[in-house]
């Protein structure tokens, strides 16, 4: 990883709160949805993957086509160096993971090099609308009870900026897109708990270190049920998928056409539609 590049997350406590998650016993329902999602999509690719690997997913990847997936778990010491060799794997499938890289660019580069000509990347991603409701809730109470608001949620890329991203590391064919989905809740300490045993829990470097206060905890969850509940008197949460795929190049794929290559002219293709 660059000296430049800046360390927001905390992945050696990311490691640790992965493995507190899954000995509280997971809460499984958005990687299911995720995983399901994953499935119909490589269901659509109609070729044969051998060397296939997962990338950080928490607790690994459960896919139909893949029943034996190879998953390679958050690193404890932190790193981001992948162990892949160059040209080893046809396809890396990754689900809710990489939005905690530190260093996106550098990761999507190490998986580009990993790939065989033609070889797949499918992830997916929270985007930066996740969990909108709760932080808005959390910001207004600690605004009002301590004065000031701590650190929530990083800066999250858009769709065009993770097609970029993609391009920047060698993918050809990169495509983007997002699904919402919406859980609903009894009250905001139930999301809470969900939260921890999905590992999803604040591990921003800039996080504050002091235990919240009981008054502000207790506010949270009145700003969230006054702000965010449906007429039953449950809560909403927004989680937002952001999804991105690209191939390794090869001379198989569609090409866009060399510059001064077309046969007709604009001018002469829009006169011939009137």
């Amino acid at each position: 990883m660059a000296d430049s590049t800046p360390i927001l997350f905390d992945r050696r406590l990311l490691a640790a709160r992965l493995h507190r998650a899954a000995a509280l016993g997971p809460a499984p329902f958005l990687l299911d949805r995720v995983a399901e999602e994953m499935d119909e999509r490589l269901h659509a690719v109609l070729r044969d993957f051998t060397e296939v690997a997962d990338l950080w997913t928490p607790g690994g990847l459960k896919l139909q086509r893949f029943p034996k997936l190879a998953h390679l778990a958050v690193d404890p010491s932190g790193s981001e160096a992948l162990p892949f060799a160059p040209g080893s794997l046809d396809l890396v499938v990754s689900a809710l993971a990489l939005q905690f890289a530190n260093d996106l660019p550098g990761v999507l580069a190490q998986l580009r090099r990993a790939l065989k000509p033609d070889g797949l990347l499918l992830a997916a991603l929270t985007g930066g609308e996740t969990l909108t409701e709760l932080r808005q809730a959390f910001a207004s109470a600690e605004a009002e009870i301590e004065g000031g608001v701590s650190p929530r949620v990083a800066p999250a890329a858009d769709l065009r900026d993770l097609g970029a991203l993609l391009q920047r590391a060698g993918f050809a064919l990169p495509v983007t897109d997002v699904d919402r989905v919406v859980v609903r809740y009894d009250h905001a300490f139930a999301l809470m708990q969900d939260l921890r045993r999905m590992g999803a829990t604040n591990v921003l470097i800039e996080r504050r270190r002091t235990p919240l206060r009981r008054a502000t905890l207790t506010r949270m969850a009145q700003i969230y049920a006054d702000r965010f509940s449906d007429p039953d008197g449950r809560i909403r949460a927004t989680f937002e998928i952001v999804w991105l795929s690209g191939w390794s190049p090869h001379e198989s794929q569609q090409q866009p056409l060399k510059p001064g290559s077309a046969k007709v002219s604009l001018e002469e293709a829009v006169r011939g539609k009137r």
